[in-house]
């Protein structure tokens, strides 16, 4: 029996993995698409109530408009949008089939998944960031209490939250949970929420923040969480609070692991950030690509779905090229 081998594989089936099958069938690859869990896995995983920073327009791809009834899109009609795209083009992807291991063989590659075994002639990550949170890695993290994740507000009313972070997905759980009645407090690294939180829910949460409603312990620390408290480091010594739920939106990274099983080296600052060529995203190891945010490594606010898009076309004109 003859082994199939593809003409590229493509891990991560988020929009950027999605652009890169329809530019792949559109060069008449052959391809397929693996994805851990549901499609747009790390949409899904977004709040339920999220609404995006970019405009529908902006994450148009392929052609297909992106309708939304706001000017700016939910993550709802995000999911609707990328369900049409994958079956506008019937896509070749495997949902639910996690990437285990990588390796090169010779001019080929063998791509481990939970499922089964793959070759391919080209390799494209598109496995984005949102997979993988960062861990305060301080005692008490791995209790149940303790969410990476927020999705809504409900089961928070009426609980001491304690919410770690200063960025978007901060701000929105800490507001929303702050309306469904939880008692809300927030541990900031820096003397205010961050500067690029959104526009128009900024001066929401300093407002908050400034009349009291909202606690904020800034320039400060988690250092240990129990059952029922956290103890925070603060510029004034540790204080003490009750607690019930630790929301920790620390932000989230790639996954190196994949990167580095293919060889793929990063650079030696904070960034750790692939080398690639911008010219073709082609990282040092021959075969490879790199698509999306996965470009920025630790810097996960330079790519969005709307300045990467167009590393597809890019990606799959130099594998057409390079494979006639």
């Amino acid at each position: 029996m003859t082994t199939k081998i593809h003409d590229v594989l493509i891990v991560g089936g988020g929009p950027i993995g999605l652009a890169c099958g329809v530019e792949a069938q559109k060069a008449n690859l052959d391809y397929v698409i693996l994805e851990k869990g549901a499609l747009t896995n790390s949409i899904f995983n977004y709040p339920i109530n999220m609404t995006f920073f970019s405009t529908s327009d902006r994450l148009e791809m392929a052609g297909v408009p992106f309708m939304s009834v706001g000017n700016k899109p939910t993550r709802t009609e995000a999911l609707e949008y990328y369900r049409r795209i994958f079956f506008h083009f019937k896509l070749n992807v495997n949902l639910y089939e996690g990437v285990q291991t990588l390796a090169k063989k010779g001019d080929i590659f063998e791509v481990t998944s939970s499922k089964t075994t793959y070759y391919t002639k080209k390799i494209v990550l598109a496995t984005g960031f949102y997979d993988l949170p960062n861990l305060m890695n301080v005692p008490g993290e791995d209790l149940p209490k303790v969410q990476h994740y927020y999705k809504e507000p409900w089961p928070y009313i009426g609980r001491k939250v304690l919410v770690v972070g200063g960025a978007n997905s901060a701000v929105d759980a800490a507001l929303e949970t702050w309306r469904k009645g939880a008692e809300v407090s927030m541990v900031l690294l820096e003397d205010e929420v961050d500067q690029n939180v959104k526009y128009w829910v900024r001066p929401d949460i300093m407002n908050r923040i400034k009349e009291g409603s909202i606690r904020a312990f800034t320039k400060s620390r988690v250092k240990e969480i129990t059952e029922h408290e956290v103890i925070i480091t603060t510029p004034e010594g540790e204080v003490t609070i009750e607690n019930d739920f630790v929301l920790a939106m620390t932000g989230y990274k790639p996954n190196f692991a994949l990167l580095d099983q293919l060889g793929v080296e990063l650079s030696l600052d904070e960034k750790r950030q692939p080398c690639y060529d911008q010219a073709n995203q082609e990282s040092n190891v021959p075969g490879v690509y790199l698509a999306g945010v996965v470009c920025g490594g630790l810097n996960t606010r330079e790519f969005f779905i709307e300045n990467s898009v167009v590393h597809a076309e890019t990606i799959m004109k130099d594998i057409k090229e390079k494979l006639e």
